[in-house]
């Protein structure tokens, strides 16, 4: 099966404010040569999570409005965006069975959304692969340039056109690529035994950092349904952050 690359990207000015989404396309043409497509929107009143959503959500649309001829293709999604990532791999499940009421007994933000882009991925085989941003990614600094361009209203050129004339290098991620893979017990093993950067906590929805595990242990033990997390470094601890903030 051939593989297609997506990048994309969302960017807000205020949460909410104007906002913007970019994305970036790369897939086969009939005749087997690459092809490259931009897309991009944008929205007045948005917040980030909504614009990365709908870079998602664009991307695939754009795919399923060429009929069959993309069935049976392999998709890689790559983003900064965490949100995006947990929530269709992993938080949806969850809410669709609690008829998207959160563990909080509130209603999920960005639901409409969510349901959206299930729908446009249904049935297709995707891996979603989180990039560091603002990391040098020539792709995604693309796909950035694109939604701060439609946030800030500012016209930008779009390309469409073969892969070969493209002038960014979609196959630099810089050492900054983490896709999803299965931890083994040898590397499970390995994280537990590896020094700190950091403990997170949350409990009632505060979000507290600890320099010991004792600190952290403190806090949390014997609270109902309080979460703890081990980082390994400063960029690991604003995702697992910015992960539980976003729920």
């Amino acid at each position: 099966m051939e593989k297609i690359k997506i990048f994309t990207d969302g960017s807000s000015r205020g949460n909410p404010g104007s906002g913007g989404w970019g994305a970036v396309l790369i897939y086969p043409e009939a005749s087997g040569k690459m092809k490259v497509e931009e897309l991009g929107g944008g929205d007045k009143n948005t917040t980030n999570n909504k614009m990365e959503l709908m870079a998602a959500i664009e991307a695939f649309k754009n795919f399923n409005n060429h009929g069959k001829n993309f069935e049976d293709k392999i998709f890689s999604v790559y983003t900064d965006s965490s949100y995006l990532i947990n929530g269709i791999t992993k938080w949806v499940h969850g809410w669709q069975k609690n008829n998207w009421i959160t563990g909080a007994k509130q209603s999920v933000l960005n639901q409409d959304l969510w349901k959206e882009l299930m729908s446009v991925t249904s049935g297709k085989k995707i891996s979603w692969n989180y990039v560091a941003g603002h990391a040098g990614i020539p792709a995604n600094e693309r796909c950035d340039e694109i939604a701060t361009a439609f946030a800030d209203e500012v016209t930008i050129d779009l390309y469409k056109g073969a892969l070969s004339e493209y002038s960014v290098d979609t196959n630099n991620f810089s050492g900054h690529l983490i896709g999803e893979k299965k931890t083994s017990n040898k590397s499970a093993k390995a994280r537990s035994k590896a020094v700190a950067y950091s403990y997170l906590s949350m409990l009632d929805g505060v979000i507290k950092t600890h320099k010991t595990w004792v600190e952290c242990e403190k806090r949390v033990k014997g609270q109902s349904g309080a979460k703890y997390k081990k980082a390994l470094s400063e960029i690991e601890e604003k995702e697992i952050i910015k992960s539980w903030k976003s729920k």
